[in-house]
């Protein structure tokens, strides 16, 4: 597995980056190739050059070609000029962007796919996350220092909470990502680690109702898991799509009950593409057909499932 733990140069995703590199690289594939005309043209640094380099592709909105980066179809719906949501002003486009960050099956992020996907408790602290970090990647064979596995964490937390100023206040200037606001992780309270007590703060998943994740969102979110993680598979158990590495109630901490209530309205969502099947042994979700270019239902601009 190629687990990703770098490349974002530090520097979680920030607002303007992906339709500022959706604009340039629809004008020209090789508008980020080059370290110091990408400087010129998006008006950053160079780290930052990279970091957004690594964010595009992360999103789903480009991927690589033979002269450079081509914005992908996803990209293009919405961050054209015409597009769904070109300036980011949608919650259900932060959902894609998370979706599309967190569910990366071929690439993925290594934080995000340990704490989203296989972190079984409630809440963690960062000591604790870095030891599994460590024990993992050793497990791995990953000759990774300590201090990447911190960057790649800090990024991963500061993606979805707001940097704080030494006093605890918000610092507003540093409220850079747009994934702030999804509020899928919450600090409570601190507790104290190791031999000498330090105590550091407590990191909380919300796993409270999400209503910005609409039906057809999470259509989209489902349909996408299975095409890329069960793709020979014509049904699905209620527990891997609440549960299993990379599905829709992992990504989105979504609890069993949301998860159940969504799935049995999804032959009505979904026109039957589709459909629940209850069991008292096992429940399961049949795969009836696939859902052609479900993106436009998840804006209602125009259903598809019709």
């Amino acid at each position: 597995m190629g687990y990703r733990f770098s490349g974002h140069e530090s520097f979680p995703c920030r607002y303007s980056w992906l339709p500022k590199a959706y604009r340039a690289l629809s004008k020209d594939p090789r508008a980020l190739v080059d370290d110091e005309a990408a400087m010129v043209e998006l008006g950053v640094g160079k780290n930052m050059v990279r970091a957004i380099r690594f964010w595009v592709q992360a999103a789903g909105v480009a991927e690589p070609a033979a002269s450079g980066l081509s914005v992908t179809a996803l990209g293009t719906q919405i961050f054209a000029e015409d597009g769904l949501d070109p300036y980011l002003e949608d919650a259900r486009t932060l959902w894609l962007i998370h979706w599309k960050i967190a569910s990366n099956a071929p690439e993925p992020l290594y934080a995000w796919e340990s704490i989203f996907g296989r972190w079984h408790l409630p809440e963690f602290t960062r000591s604790e996350i870095l030891d599994s970090f460590q024990r993992e990647t050793q497990r791995m064979e990953r000759d990774l220092s300590l201090v990447t596995l911190e960057q790649h964490f800090d990024v991963f937390i500061h993606t979805y909470l707001p940097t704080r100023g030494p006093k605890g206040e918000v610092k507003e200037d540093n409220l850079d990502c747009p994934l702030v606001e999804l509020e899928l992780l919450r600090e409570n309270g601190t507790r104290r680690h190791g031999a000498n007590g330090r105590s550091e703060c407590v990191y909380k998943f919300n796993r409270e109702p999400k209503p910005s994740i609409t039906s057809h969102l999470f259509a989209f979110a489902l349909s996408d898991f299975w095409n890329s993680r069960h793709s020979a598979e014509r049904t699905l158990t209620l527990r891997e799509i609440a549960g299993g590495l990379g599905s829709p109630g992992k990504v989105f901490q979504l609890s069993e009950a949301d998860v159940w209530d969504r799935v049995s309205r999804l032959d009505r969502d979904t026109n039957g593409a589709f459909v629940l099947r209850e069991s008292a042994v096992q429940s399961q979700v049949v795969k009836n057909k696939s859902l052609d270019s479900p993106l436009l239902a998840v804006y209602d601009r125009e259903s598809l499932y019709a």
